[in-house]
């Protein structure tokens, strides 16, 4: 045997059942037996120290004087439905016999005790005395004993070994005072009867638990069922050439949406993210949570849905993480483009999460609105978007805030950061990850006006198409090099050479734009700085847009007018979320619900996707992500 023994929480020590006797249970009694009971239990069990409330009995497991563990019983949960059909007891009689079930709610060996068979050695011996010390204490015998296993973390063997049988799991739920709250980690229940006789003596008889399989199942079906009655956008679907194949989406749909099956704890969860995936690819006209629920699953969904969104425990993250590598498979290249942009939601009132008056370019103005900065990503063979974070404006960071932040879920972690400072760092998280091959990266003017921006994305070894204003000041080359030069001015000079180049093709035949692309200085604080492109679009109304690039001066023309073609894909998101796809018919308030919304609009996106390069044999390129209507490709060049 090898031991050391210190502080409880350093203890080690590996051996034989054989060789630790004696091993003592000793009932809790003293004040000093008590804290150390708590400090044992608070410092080894992942669920920390339960609270002194209500009925409770603990032992201390004592070995060569000291102490290795502690188990811990309470008064058994009011309700359970696995429980209540093992016993088959009406709801009188639990209310008149639920005193005679106890509960172990705790019970650990400490870290550092490796003994085999230890734990159901002292779980068998704590349920012979808890017995009669229950009913010494409390005056009620206890019938059967309970107790809960999280399968994530252990297997129950000691349990099993003990003699106590499975018969359920619970539904995720805790009760804080007074209400249930959901917390998503079903538990295996466990049960031990002591009293033989406890069904005569209450008058029940055992009942069959109910099957959820066959509850899924069905509901699955209803489900799939409702999707073809329902329908979806026309206009999302007659490019794919499968108008009137509703039953082909719907099996796509069901089929697509498990392959993140593994990202929810519960199968209901499962059914309430299928249904909300089938909602924002509905033609139902608006697609926020009460009418995604009222159209698939009727009234009694409503609140589910909408805990499904704020407050259920279902890994969005595994999701996130899952749905980037679908994308990547379908669309990755080495020559692709991340592009970054922001876009603005209209909001009523104060208490959405970050809603503040700010300019809105939905409706070009400043307006009460919510904003998010978005990654996307485009290649020869489609575009999607990657990531998104809510824009919280420095005001939500105030005292006067500090409720609202906390109603909202806004986590304690998040600080101010600038729209820019965002975009860096969702930008700087997928060049980490490498899911994605990018060589460029896009943004507009509000982003590529920041000198600073431009700088990083250089740092990181990218090419970036970078919009900037007009009045943004270069320093000519050639002849006249030293002068310094608005872009506008330049631009408007009659010695500026435009040429007609072709961008794509589109369905209708080559799509043609006017650029003028010279290589210029940056203006580095008055002086010159590093040679970049210069890129103007002179658009068919007259208007120029201007764009900055960090690519080598030996950069094949061809490449940089490619580029001009990648940036306006996210824009085009945007375009097809909001008016197909529900992207702005939220109406959930917390942080988690926007961007688990924003996540299941990604999903949308993809699965349109997906479906396009399956079943569009004659797809050009950049196929989209949203619906496709015959001059996608001219309206893709004449973009901003």
């Amino acid at each position: 045997m090898e031991s050391s023994t210190g502080e409880v929480g350093r203890l080690s020590l590996e051996c034989g059942l054989s060789q630790l006797q004696p091993v003592e249970v000793r009932l809790v009694e003293s004040k000093a037996e008590h804290e150390l009971w708590r400090g044992i239990i608070a410092r080894h069990h992942y669920l920390g120290c339960p609270r002194d409330i209500g009925r409770r009995i603990g032992y201390l497991v004592i070995a060569h004087a000291q102490p290795i563990g502690a188990i811990g019983w309470k008064s058994a949960a009011l309700k359970l439905e696995a429980r209540d059909h093992f016993i088959g007891w009406s709801a009188e009689q639990r209310a008149q016999y639920l005193a005679h079930v106890i509960s172990n709610d705790r019970f650990v060996i400490v870290e550092g005790v490796r003994v085999r068979n230890l734990a159901s050695h002292v779980l068998a011996r704590s349920m012979r005395m808890v017995s009669g010390d229950w009913l010494r204490r409390y005056g009620v015998r206890p019938y059967v004993l309970e107790s809960f296993v999280d399968p994530a973390r252990f297997h129950g063997s000691c349990y099993r070994a003990a003699g106590w049988q499975v018969v359920g799991k619970t539904k995720g739920y805790e009760k804080l005072r007074h209400r249930y709250r959901y917390h998503g980690q079903s538990k295996e229940v466990y049960l031990y009867v002591v009293q033989r006789e406890f069904r005569r003596i209450i008058g029940c008889q055992s009942r069959s638990y109910p099957q959820r399989g066959s509850r899924i199942t069905q509901r699955e079906g209803v489900l799939r069922m409702m999707v073809q009655q329902v329908g979806f956008d026309p206009k999302l679907i007659e490019w794919a050439q499968l108008q009137g194949k509703l039953e082909v989406i719907s099996r796509e749909l069901v089929g697509f949406h498990n392959l993140f099956g593994d990202c929810f704890r519960r199968a209901e969860q499962r059914i309430l993210g299928e249904s909300y995936l089938c909602g924002l690819l509905s033609d139902i006209p608006r697609k926020n949570v009460e009418a995604i629920a009222l159209t698939f699953q009727g009234s009694q969904a409503v609140r589910c849905l909408q805990n499904f969104l704020s407050r259920y425990l279902w890994n969005d993250e595994l999701m996130m993480d899952r749905y980037q590598h679908l994308l990547a498979e379908a669309i990755r290249q080495g020559d692709g483009m991340l592009s970054v942009d922001r876009t603005e939601m209209v909001k009523k009132g104060k208490e959405s999460v970050g809603v503040a008056r700010q300019y809105c370019g939905q409706v070009g103005k400043t307006e009460n609105c919510q904003s998010g900065v978005f990654v996307g990503y485009t290649s020869r063979i489609g575009y999607g978007l990657v990531d998104r974070q809510l824009y919280v404006p420095q005001s939500w960071f105030t005292k006067e805030y500090a409720e609202r932040r906390k109603r909202c879920g806004i986590p304690p972690e998040v600080e101010f950061q600038t729209k820019n400072d965002i975009a860096l760092r969702l930008l700087e998280k997928q060049l980490e990850r490498g899911v994605l091959c990018a060589r460029w990266i896009g943004c507009d003017a509000f982003f590529g006006r920041d000198q600073t921006f431009r700088d990083m994305v250089a740092a990181w070894g990218r090419y970036y198409l970078a919009g900037v204003r007009s009045d943004q000041k270069v320093w000519r080359l050639g002849r006249k090099a030293g002068e310094e030069i608005r872009l506008c001015d330049l631009a408007g000079r009659r010695a500026t050479v435009w040429q007609r180049v072709v961008l794509g093709e589109g369905a209708k035949g080559p799509v043609t734009a006017e650029l003028s692309i010279q290589r210029v200085r940056e203006n580095r604080n008055g002086k010159p700085g590093q040679e970049v492109w210069l890129i103007v679009r002179r658009r068919e109304d007259g208007t120029l847009q201007y764009y900055l690039s960090n690519a080598p001066g030996d950069i094949d023309a061809e490449e940089l007018k490619r580029a001009m073609t990648m940036r306006w894909p996210i824009e085009q998101c945007f375009e097809d979320g909001k008016k197909y796809l529900g992207m702005d018919h939220y109406e959930n308030r917390t942080w988690n619900g926007w961007h688990r919304h924003m996540l299941y609009v990604f999903l949308a996106l993809l699965f349109l996707l997906r479906l396009r390069l399956k079943f569009k044999k004659n797809s050009n390129a950049y196929p989209a992500s949203g619906p496709a209507t015959t001059d996608r490709d001219v309206r893709a060049a004449t973009a901003g």
